[in-house]
């Protein structure tokens, strides 16, 4: 099984240089940054985990530039965005950020994407929250269309995008699309997407309904399935890799080298 990493890198932790050479020397896969641009003090949309937000949502760093220095002192280490909030990005740009970064990096990068759960944060970037699910699946089309081999064009109720010269194009991009289970939620991963993030839902459950809706809409072979932000143990990582599941991703602590680095050398039991 293949052990990628997650973490909320901010101007108070480690940085995405030195974190991505540790995690190659150690011989893990992936590096997964998440994505807040900011995060509206009036709160109304509740943490979805409970309690109180954790002080690092509100001081994440821009997921593309952390990832980008990383790239630029590794050779083999995926990198990824977990999740990329979609809505809330001009596709035309977003469109041009993935594609260099998946070239510069060789071909190594991994984009999640995903609905988002903060209503105030998406609503400061227009984005009407109801349709949001119809917007990102907009936007997730007009880059496809600017990745294609030729000029292609998208025109839909949220986006229009001429047929154009868009260079570089993605080389295999895999898109993964997070989210709670449930048949909306299947359907876009089988709509436009290669596979589930599932972040703290046990995926035996719902994998009957996942390869279901794979099939109903004619895709070949299996989704990929690969749990975000798990806290590991041997036993879990086992029964993980019954289901078939060839990768997963652990959380590290939102902290300082020492504290960081303790908690890698700890999973690289797993690896």
């Amino acid at each position: 099984m293949r052990i990628s990493t997650m973490i909320f890198l901010t101007d108070e932790t480690l940085g995405p240089v030195q974190l991505a050479r540790e995690l190659e020397q150690r011989g893990f896969t992936g590096l997964y940054l998440p994505e807040h641009t900011h995060i509206p003090v009036s709160r109304k949309s509740p943490y979805p985990f409970g309690g109180e937000l954790p002080r690092e949502y509100s001081r994440t760093l821009d997921p593309f530039t952390a990832l980008g220095a990383a790239a630029a002192v590794t050779e083999r280490l995926v990198l990824g965005t977990g999740i990329t909030l979609v809505a809330q990005h001009d596709p035309i740009v977003l469109a041009k950020q993935v594609a260099t970064l998946d070239h510069l990096s060789g071909g190594r990068f991994t984009f999640g994407v995903g609905l988002g759960w903060n209503e105030e944060e998406a609503t400061d970037h227009g984005v009407d929250w109801k349709r949001r699910r119809t917007i990102v699946r907009d936007k997730m089309a007009a880059m496809r269309a600017l990745w294609a081999p030729e000029p292609t064009g998208y025109d839909s109720e949220f986006v229009h995008v001429e047929p154009s010269e868009a260079y570089p194009k993605p080389k295999g991009l895999r898109v993964l699309l997070g989210g709670a289970p449930g048949p909306r939620l299947f359907a876009d991963v089988a709509g436009y997407a290669d596979g589930w993030l599932p972040v703290g839902q046990d995926p035996a459950e719902h994998l009957p309904a996942l390869r279901a809706a794979w099939a109903e809409a004619g895709r070949a072979g299996e989704p990929q399935v690969v749990p975000y932000g798990v806290r590991p143990s041997a036993d879990k990582l086992a029964r993980l890799g019954d289901l078939g599941i060839e990768e997963v991703v652990v959380m590290l602590p939102p902290s300082g080298a020492d504290e960081a680095l303790r908690t890698l050398d700890g999973y690289a039991q797993y690896l």
